[in-house]
């Protein structure tokens, strides 16, 4: 008896086993499905399903649980939110079923990363928003070949020809989110060093040629469209030569600001003493063996893990080895190095239902 048995109990051992390092690792990809992590909410999102919502908390460096309200849940009418949450224990304070709602956590613990997969497309979903250029194409299909050609388009919305207004049937509307990882806040602080993962997609370019699209002391007045927080113009230049619309920007050095401008027309220059003001450097290269250190500068928040180190160039280093890290910043005084990221994978501002349309992403699927 023992002896038939004995297979049995060896499978079972092994499973228990595997499913002990599998667990302890801390990686966990699986989606709990009819279920919620009720409360601990630091940000909400929209996405198209629960796999996607998985990835922005893996990508959010603060996010260690998530819950996505799906389309069809009837006890809560917050179709495609996705609910990014943590809590100091690192496990939900509470959980219960709810019909229509997916649970899970952050895939940070996963090595190797799990990578995102965005080629599935959503069928009577419209991702409205963010739209920077529309084109009339054939089908879906085509109009997510015009999206994964162009370098600048995330997302998509098609509508097909049974839309119930004539006059936009197959039109495509290509649509845009930050594919750059920006920090989100930038200070100075004088024991502070700061810089960039190597392994960016996109960083500055140092090269002369490039330079010269930079003008000192001056600024371009009006026409902004965005403004976001950057290390210095050409990180500020970078944010510019990543978005559709921006035609030129200027750069203010005390307060760490960016200027994004869309102004196709006229571009008058003023005297601004403290602020540099450029143009996109599209046709630059955007990456190089290079990275600049900031000194004196922090950006702050964002952590993934902090550690102690020795020198700059370690931190430098441990960022680049780690493929959650984008950036990061080292504390000179504590010899404390702090990795963090931001979320760079592409995120529609906001998810619905409408009938006859399709919704998909880009195809090109690099994101850091």
């Amino acid at each position: 008896l023992l002896k038939t048995h004995a297979p049995c109990v060896s499978i079972f051992v092994l499973m228990l086993i595997l499913g002990k390092i599998f667990f302890s690792s801390g990686c966990d990809p699986g989606l709990l499905l009819d279920w919620d992590f009720p409360g601990s909410d630091i940000k909400t999102l929209f996405s198209p399903d629960a796999e996607h919502c998985q990835h922005l908390c893996t990508q959010e460096a603060s996010c260690l649980f998530w819950a996505f309200i799906g389309p069809y849940c009837m006890v809560d009418n917050r179709h495609y939110h996705c609910f990014l949450k943590a809590t100091p224990s690192g496990k939900p304070e509470k959980q219960n079923p709810k019909q229509g709602t997916t649970a899970g956590y952050s895939l940070k613990s996963c090595n190797p990363l799990p990578t995102p997969s965005l080629s599935k497309v959503y069928e009577d979903v419209d991702f409205p928003g963010a739209d920077y250029r529309a084109l009339f194409t054939a089908d879906y299909q085509a109009c997510q070949k015009a999206c994964t050609e162009d370098p600048f388009c995330q997302f998509f919305t098609f509508i097909n020809g049974k839309f119930s207004d004539t006059t936009i049937r197959y039109k495509c509307h290509l649509k845009y989110s930050w594919s750059v990882a920006r920090t989100p806040a930038v200070t100075a602080v004088a024991d502070r060093i700061s810089g960039f993962s190597r392994e960016l997609q996109i960083i500055p370019s140092y090269q002369t040629e490039c330079q010269q699209t930079l003008f000192p002391n001056i600024n371009f007045p009006g026409s902004d469209i965005e403004v976001h927080q950057a290390g210095s113009p050409e990180l500020c230049q970078v944010l510019c030569s990543a978005h559709p619309k921006c035609t030129y920007f200027s750069f203010v050095s005390n307060e760490f600001k960016c200027y994004l401008k869309n102004n196709p027309n006229t571009m008058a220059p003023k005297d601004g003493i403290g602020i540099t003001s450029g143009l996109p450097s599209r046709s630059c290269p955007l990456r190089n063996g290079h990275v600049k250190m900031y000194e004196g500068v922090d950006f702050p928040n964002s952590d993934i893990r902090y550690f102690s180190l020795n020198v700059a160039e370690s931190c430098e280093n441990a960022c680049t080895s780690d493929p959650n890290c984008q950036f990061y910043s080292f504390i000179t005084t504590s010899r404390l190095c702090y990795l963090k990221r931001v979320i760079t994978m592409p995120a529609p501002p906001k998810v619905m239902n409408l009938a006859n349309v399709v919704s998909g992403f880009s195809l090109r699927n690099y994101f850091l």
